[in-house]
């Protein structure tokens, strides 16, 4: 089984910024891609940034120049770099990827349980 623990929101000003972290574990044998999502209140989850199989990165345009993905793969790690975050970035993100099971080999869609980034003076 393969968990995803997100860390690292919280309150910050407009303008501010915040890095979120996301750490894989469990018995992996191999994760294809990441993915960061947010989810407005009563709204779906949308893209935010992600790591394709193919290493390319794309953003939501409403984040480019101010969002930045990146991974440690020795660490299992992704992170998501917030920079002039704005009160419209107030959201609840999720971190996902899809990984291989070391154990049984199989390939699944995981999730994180969400961090909650508030942006408020």
């Amino acid at each position: 089984q393969v968990q995803l623990v997100e860390s690292g929101g919280g309150l910050v000003q407009p303008g501010g910024s915040l890095r979120l972290s996301c750490v894989a574990s469990g018995t992996i044998f191999m994760i294809k891609d990441w993915s960061w999502y947010r989810q407005f209140p009563d709204k779906e989850r949308e893209l935010v940034a992600e790591f394709t199989g193919d290493a390319i990165i794309n953003y939501a345009n409403s984040v480019k120049g101010r969002f930045a993905i990146s991974r440690d793969i020795d660490k299992s790690t992704v992170y998501l770099q917030m920079n002039s975050l704005k009160r419209e970035d107030t959201a609840v993100y999720y971190c996902h990827a899809t990984a291989q099971s070391g154990a049984t080999m199989d390939w699944g869609d995981y999730w994180g349980q969400g961090t909650q980034v508030t942006v408020s003076s």
